[in-house]
């Protein structure tokens, strides 16, 4: 049995693939390997596990690099972070190529094709920032409570968009394609509409990198994980955000743990 943690910056996640079943825990921790031994140890304990079970961790992610070559006794194998990315994104989805875009702290875009798992690129821009806006801006602290605040938010008192500027659509721009985020602020604008308008700019910054990702990797799909996935899931469920031009954006089931299921699943295969 192996076991794949990925060690980020806010949180600590740990998964164990079994007979196909996935069974997953998260933990926050500041330093690396008592996050780590944290999310090993609640594993065993969350599903009866011995650690004599367990063959191999197979650690990725930034804190990865702390851990020495065991961990409670068990053999630690360090797994290269886009590798984790790319290899989880796509097992998950069920595809052999597609950009996966990993939604932390910040944002790692990695293409994968059957020949190979490319880094080719990310932004600043992920959880941290939309945590970091809510907290200076609103005096919220998680994003359960934003999104509790943003739905009950409207776009059209913060962000500009093209119909505010032309009057109507601009070539295959739709008339409600935002033109400028918070680029019409009003005096009026409650609490919950810049809500809205944080979580908005943050899908959309990201949404409209990751297409042009994709379309430089000649890339069909673009696979959603980690963490902030389910902001892409409450914008499109709350019909705020409807990308065009062809792309197709994927959540699979368990994307909030693609990259410590892409560690484990590598550590199979070798």
């Amino acid at each position: 049995m192996i076991v794949g943690i990925d060690i980020g910056g806010s949180t600590t996640d740990a998964v164990i693939l079994e007979n196909g079943n996935i069974h997953v825990v998260t933990i926050e921790a500041n330093d690396p390997v008592a996050a780590a031994a944290g999310a090993l140890g609640k594993l065993a304990a969350d599903f009866g596990l011995r650690l004599e079970q367990i063959e191999r961790v197979a650690a990725t992610g930034a804190g990865a690099r702390a851990l020495h070559d065991t961990l409670f006794g068990r053999p630690v194998l360090k797994v290269d972070e886009f590798d984790a990315i790319g290899i989880g994104g796509t097992s998950l989805a069920h595809k052999d190529r597609a950009l996966v875009v990993s939604l932390g702290t910040g944002t790692a875009i990695v293409s994968v094709t059957p020949e190979k798992i490319a880094h080719v690129g990310g932004t600043g821009v992920g959880g941290g920032t939309l945590l970091g806006l809510a907290k200076h801006m609103l005096g919220v602290v998680t994003i359960e409570r934003l999104e509790e605040m943003a739905q009950k938010g409207d776009l059209s008192r913060v962000d500009l968009t093209v119909r505010d500027i032309a009057g109507g659509p601009i070539g295959d721009l739709d008339p409600n394609t935002t033109a400028a985020n918070f680029g019409k602020i009003a005096a009026d604008a409650t609490p919950e509409d810049k809500a809205l308008a944080i979580m908005n700019m943050i899908v959309e910054s990201i949404g409209v990198l990751s297409i042009a990702s994709a379309r430089a990797c000649g890339q069909e799909n673009i696979v959603l994980t980690g963490k902030l996935s389910r902001l892409f899931k409450f914008m499109q469920e709350a019909k705020h955000l409807a990308f065009p031009f062809g792309r197709r954006f994927l959540i699979p089931e368990h994307a909030d743990y693609a990259t410590a299921i892409g560690a484990a699943r590598t550590a199979q295969k070798e």
